[in-house]
């Protein structure tokens, strides 16, 4: 059986997505981002805004200029999304209708995803999906992927109801709007390092949508580094971001950022060989419990190794050969 099969049995997997969502805004900055995946790999998605990216009296070329980059040759692995303009804004429907719903071409099935910004409610969200799967249903797309921006009091209040959404699988979190939506109660310094891993109302607004993912088995996405000098600074708050918060994905606004996001998120060398260690013990055991360097394992830590593996995949790590034969494994028909 495949390992999958024995650990999960038919419970909900672990869903998965490259650790790094870079946003670019301008044609310049997209045409780079597409460059830097194709010499990278499909290990970092790229984001195309419509909502900050277009200018003002420029949003229908803007979204048209959009739509002819994800259908071209240069979106070499299909992981590019778009960010369109939020549902009340009178560009929403623009943007869907140029580029989700695109005649001719093939938009809508090579795109990664759509991100919905500003929503203030499950309500907002169920409208805009509403729309959104008009378009996407007529140009022969079904359930495409949503990722809803977490960054109004509302959308934090409903973030449990609106993770459990089928069609959502992530949610981002958008410190700098929420924090301005307290209009001066929470400090401007509470958007950058150290203080928005401090201050209390960002603490738990942050572990509030990281656990309404992970009870819905959906990706947690942290907010951007408005640092784009120091690299340091931003490998620092992606580690702080995973290790303390629970978060599995991070925003990248430069393209000196994408690298130490993905490492950053990446196994580290040890913890794969562990894994490795481990998950070949316990298929030898037909994954029964087992003891190892006095430790006993169960299916339990079995489960969390298999994501180890699984994520240092999706990073493009070079597997240990007897990891990589576990993790290469075809994945049984459903």
């Amino acid at each position: 059986m495949h390992p999958s099969e024995v650990l999960f049995q038919g419970k909900r997997q672990p869903l998965l997505l490259p650790a790094c969502d870079h946003y670019a805004g301008s044609e310049k900055l997209m045409r780079k981002s597409m460059t830097l995946q194709q010499e990278l790999g499909p290990h970092f998605d790229i984001t195309f805004d419509c909502e900050d990216g277009a200018a003002s009296g420029q949003e229908l070329v803007h979204a048209e200029m959009v739509a002819s980059l994800i259908d071209s040759i240069h979106n070499r692995y299909n992981r590019i999304g778009v960010r369109v303009h939020d549902v009340h804004s009178p560009h929403f429907v623009t943007d869907l209708a140029t580029i989700v719903g695109a005649a001719g071409g093939q938009v809508a099935t090579r795109l990664a995803y759509v991100v919905l910004p500003k929503a203030n409610s499950l309500q907002d969200v169920t409208l805009a999906l509403e729309v959104l799967n008009r378009y996407a249903n007529g140009a022969g797309r079904t359930h495409l992927p949503v990722h809803i921006l977490i960054e109004t009091h509302g959308a934090l209040r409903d973030a449990w109801d609106i993770a459990a959404l089928p069609q959502v699988e992530c949610l981002s979190f958008g410190i700098m709007d929420f924090v301005s939506s307290h209009y001066g109660a929470i400090p401007a310094s509470a958007m950058r390092t150290p203080g928005q891993f401090t201050h209390p109302l960002v603490v738990r607004a942050k572990l509030e949508m990281v656990a309404a993912c992970h009870a819905h088995g959906k990706i947690p996405s942290h907010n951007v580094t408005t640092d784009i000098k120091d690299s340091a600074v931003v490998a620092n708050d992606a580690q702080r971001a995973g290790a303390e918060f629970g978060f599995t994905r991070m925003w990248s606004i430069h393209p000196d950022q994408v690298k130490p996001i993905v490492k950053a998120f990446t196994p580290r060398l040890s913890e794969v060989n562990e894994a490795t260690n481990v998950l070949t013990d316990a298929a030898s055991a037909n994954w029964g419990p087992i003891a190892q360097n006095g430790r006993l394992h169960d299916r339990a830590s079995y489960r969390y190794y298999w994501t180890v593996l699984q994520r240092a995949k999706l990073a493009g790590l070079s597997l240990p050969d007897a990891a990589a034969a576990l993790v290469n494994q075809p994945e049984p028909l459903p």
